[in-house]
């Protein structure tokens, strides 16, 4: 079982011997939720940047969802093998290394001179940035009690929402008046900027008590709940993150520019912001509850995009799909904190996994269909995917009883 411990302001880690000290505050550091911030920032802002990558390149769009569907993937695959490490070596260590490693990342993908190139370096740098939000959701897990947690993961949602609009925001304004390729750049500034400010914050836990990476593994994958947990991560990311992806195309596609698609989808963080601010209100509701709801709000974001494609529609799907991630999301997170305590990073880790390798699974797969201009299907089909996995993740949260935490 993982000992709790709680951060001090300053150092690199818990001194030995030091006594387990849970939180009674459900607090963040602000370094923390910077980092996430940026995390979300760097991964949303290629969403506007799809046309003007391809116009620069001379390439079909079919082609440049690579770029994101590579990232996502990669993001997700790196999962396991960061959360192993941070149950061993401590979160803000793995935080450190990847950040660091991610800004020079997305310096050299701001210089790539093709766009094979490009997909192979937006592919290392989610790679590099997909141990930010295990990391800090896990950091969460060892520092803030259960009864208090999702109040706590309430305030990471504030901050990757507003990573979320402002990436749109900014990377539609900078493809119109520079071009993509200063945008890539601005995420590498953040990102050294970010490890600055991340330097002093303490470790949040003692060593693992679990040595070798196998026994990490093994203590989350023989637990039929995790399956479970990841089996919702992976339909969700599809779904969701996936299908998202395509809002600002479909703008597009009926001959709005980048900057306006890119406001318009922009929404989606307005959304996720207002709706965890909700949701920090009725956080001690039945998780099953915030997971129902959260689901009605992606199939009726789904809908009302597939019915109206115009600012109108697509802006309003924004908001609502915002807000199905506020609560169906970060309820997803909560139970993923719960399932191996003694491997939290581990378990988180392999949610997350998850939730990317289906976001790249679904953009890849929508991707055929955007091509050809068959946006309302697309959403039509989302929406349709999102009723089952809503019914079935709520009811099976009634009958989970976690193991400890």
């Amino acid at each position: 079982m993982s000992q709790d411990v709680q951060p001090t302001a300053t150092g690199s880690g818990v001194p030995a011997g030091t006594p387990p000290q849970p939180q009674t505050a459900a607090r963040v550091p602000p370094a923390l939720a910077a980092a996430c911030f940026l995390s979300n920032f760097d991964r949303f802002a290629i969403t506007p940047l799809l046309m003007a990558v391809a116009t620069g390149f001379h390439v079909r769009l079919g082609q440049v969802v690579l770029v994101a569907s590579g990232y996502f993937f990669a993001y997700g695959c790196a999962q396991p093998l960061w959360g192993m490490l941070s149950d061993r070596y401590g979160r803000m260590r793995v935080v450190r290394f990847t950040l660091g490693a991610a800004a020079v990342c997305a310096l050299a993908s701001a210089a790539a001179p093709t766009l094979t190139v490009l997909v192979i370096l937006r592919i290392l740098t989610g790679a590099f940035f997909g141990a930010v939000v295990p990391a800090s959701l896990t950091y969460v897990g060892d520092t803030v009690p259960a009864a208090l947690r999702q109040r706590a993961l309430s305030d990471l949602q504030v901050a990757l929402a507003i990573g979320t609009a402002a990436a749109t925001v900014v990377a539609g304004a900078v493809a119109a008046v520079s071009s993509w390729r200063a945008m890539l750049a601005l995420s590498a500034v953040l990102a050294v900027i970010t490890l600055l400010a991340l330097r002093r914050l303490a470790e949040s836990r003692t060593a693992t008590t679990l040595r070798r990476p196998s026994e990490q593994l093994a203590s989350v994958l023989r637990l039929r709940w995790s399956w479970l947990v990841m089996g919702f991560g992976l339909i969700e990311g599809a779904v969701l993150l996936g299908c998202f992806t395509f809002l600002a195309p479909a703008l597009e596609n009926r001959g709005i520019g980048a900057l306006g698609a890119g406001g318009v989808t922009a929404l989606y963080g307005a959304g996720t912001l207002g709706f965890s601010r909700l949701l920090k209100r009725v956080a001690l509701r039945p998780a099953w509850q915030l997971l129902a709801a959260g689901g009605v709000m992606m199939t009726a974001g789904f809908l009302v995009a597939a019915a109206g494609l115009n600012v109108a529609g697509i802006g309003a799907a924004a908001i609502l799909l915002g807000g199905g991630w506020s609560f169906f999301h970060s309820s997803l997170q909560n139970w993923a904190t719960t399932l191996v305590p003694a491997a939290r990073g581990t378990a988180v880790a392999l949610f997350v996994a998850s939730l990317f390798v289906g976001s790249a699974i679904g953009s890849g797969l929508g991707g055929p269909l955007a091509q050809h201009g068959h946006y309302p299907q697309l959403f039509v089909l989302a929406a349709a995917t999102a009723v089952p996995l809503t019914a079935l993740a709520a009811w099976l949260r009634t009958r989970y009883t976690p193991a400890g935490s």
